[in-house]
């Protein structure tokens, strides 16, 4: 058996796990945006990074209502969602060039959904050979950069 050396997962296994959830933000409350990794704030939603990623810099597009199905928004949340996706779309370009995006939004359990109840948008950057053998072998995925560091280096892009 080979090992794979992780040791910031620790973290996630032994933390509490809350219970509330987690996409549930305060719209107002800024203090804890960098902890968070909230990169930007709508008036009806926010971009940001998805703390166990697919790869760098992978974001979540997320309502601040508590909704599991896409029909529960209005036009006006659901347009904004959108423009965030565009918007996020277009920072992960400037910022990390990926030569692919994946849009994804997994509405149920058996769609996928890790977080059910409350509805998000999978922005995940692609580059060709990025799902090498450790993905397909043994179900790895490498993370290249330290969560930390592409927070520092998206920010200033969702600042203008």
């Amino acid at each position: 058996m080979e090992l794979l050396w992780a040791p910031w997962r620790l973290e996630y296994i032994l933390a509490p796990k809350p219970d509330e959830c987690v996409f549930c933000v305060p719209p107002d409350d800024l203090s804890q945006d960098d902890e968070r990794l909230i990169l930007y704030r709508g008036k009806h939603s926010f971009v940001v990074m998805n703390k166990y990623p697919y790869s760098s810099g992978h974001l979540l597009i997320v309502p601040y209502k508590h909704v599991m199905d896409i029909n529960g928004l209005s036009d006006e949340e659901s347009n904004e969602l959108m423009a965030l996706t565009r918007k996020s779309i277009a920072v992960l370009q400037k910022s990390i060039k990926p030569q692919g995006v994946n849009v994804g939004l997994n509405l149920g359990e058996a769609a996928g959904a890790g977080i059910r109840e409350h509805l998000h948008f999978h922005i995940v950057p692609r580059w060709n050979g990025d799902s090498s053998f450790m993905a397909i072998c043994d179900e790895i995925r490498v993370i290249p950069e330290h969560l930390s560091a592409t927070y520092a280096k998206l920010k200033p892009y969702f600042n203008n």
